[in-house]
């Protein structure tokens, strides 16, 4: 027992150092954590937020987005605020020619259409000619964050190409409506082509971007018509379902309604030509759309 001694207290001795080196390095995040490194360091996982925090913080910018809305819309005079369109489809709908809108031989042609298909509760607000250039409407529209979509003439553009640059620098898409607003189907082919291929290379010129989307004036064209948008770049004629004036609106369904996906027109124009401001028709059709439940969509996202 007595030569034990000794070497039972170096045992005891060499343990107690080890625990106490243990107890050293947990306390200053070393052999403790087996290797892990610290957060922040190299090799360490980023801290995700989990779905309740992702979830809070969706919600209080949708709740942010419809306080501006609100007060956008008291401070333009619209009876309701906006409602807010969904987010737009991952793919883009199949478009087809509306029925009764065919033309001889038109499968391959750029399709004609009214309304564009989906089951969400939107509509898409296009405006004609650009005759009537009221910085009221582009401020007015930034602010509600409506978006619209416009078809130009170069007749009545021409004389202000800034206004409709400002247009598009502020998300909206620009888009043939003809050089000279001319009833096509009594036109030659050639001369078809001056009209519609020619009002692509003005708003290439003057916008940096050639249209993909068209519309013949009055809503009226023959198969030279879309053969010769085809030709220089036109993928799809969006017409229309209703038509929004500051005092009423005008349907072209039997039900006098809007429908999912209903393509709304509108013009470019004032008191001159109308009972009322582009403001006014703002005000007009937004509280018919809204009424009746539906939201504005971006067109170019789903065409």
């Amino acid at each position: 027992m007595k030569r034990c001694r000794p070497v039972c207290a170096v045992l005891a001795a060499l343990l107690v150092a080890s625990v106490a080196s243990g107890c050293a390095d947990g306390a200053d995040g070393g052999a403790a954590d087996h290797g892990k490194p610290a957060a922040g360091q190299p090799g360490a996982a980023a801290a995700r937020p989990g779905p309740a925090a992702a979830a809070e913080a969706r919600a209080e910018r949708l709740k942010r987005e419809q306080a501006a809305r609100v007060a956008a819309a008291k401070k333009w005079g619209l009876a309701k605020p906006p409602l807010a369109a969904p987010a737009p489809p991952a793919e883009k709908p199949r478009i087809t020619t509306r029925e009764g809108f065919e033309v001889e031989g038109g499968e391959a042609l750029p399709p004609v259409f009214t309304t564009v298909p989906t089951k969400e509760r939107i509509v898409f607000l296009t405006m004609d000619d650009g005759a009537e250039k009221d910085p009221e409407l582009l401020r007015m529209m930034t602010e509600l964050k409506i978006p619209y979509s416009a078809f130009l003439s170069d007749y009545v553009v021409s004389d202000d190409y800034g206004y409709f640059k400002d247009m598009q620098a502020r998300g909206v898409t620009l888009n043939n409506h003809t050089l000279n607003h001319r009833y096509l189907p009594g036109l030659s082919k050639a001369e078809q082509r001056r009209e519609i291929c020619g009002e692509q290379d003005k708003i290439e010129k003057y916008f940096g971007k050639r249209p993909t989307l068209f519309r013949p004036p009055y809503g009226n064209y023959n198969g030279d018509t879309l053969r010769v948008a085809g030709s220089c770049g036109i993928k799809a004629v969006p017409l229309w379902a209703a038509e929004a004036f500051p005092d009423h609106m005008e349907w072209r369904e039997w039900d006098q309604d809007l429908h999912p996906g209903d393509i709304v027109l509108t013009h470019f124009r004032g008191r001159e030509d109308w009972k009322g401001s582009m403001a006014d028709m703002i005000r007009r059709v937004m509280k018919t759309i809204t009424d009746k439940g539906y939201a504005v969509a971006r067109l170019e996202d789903y065409v």
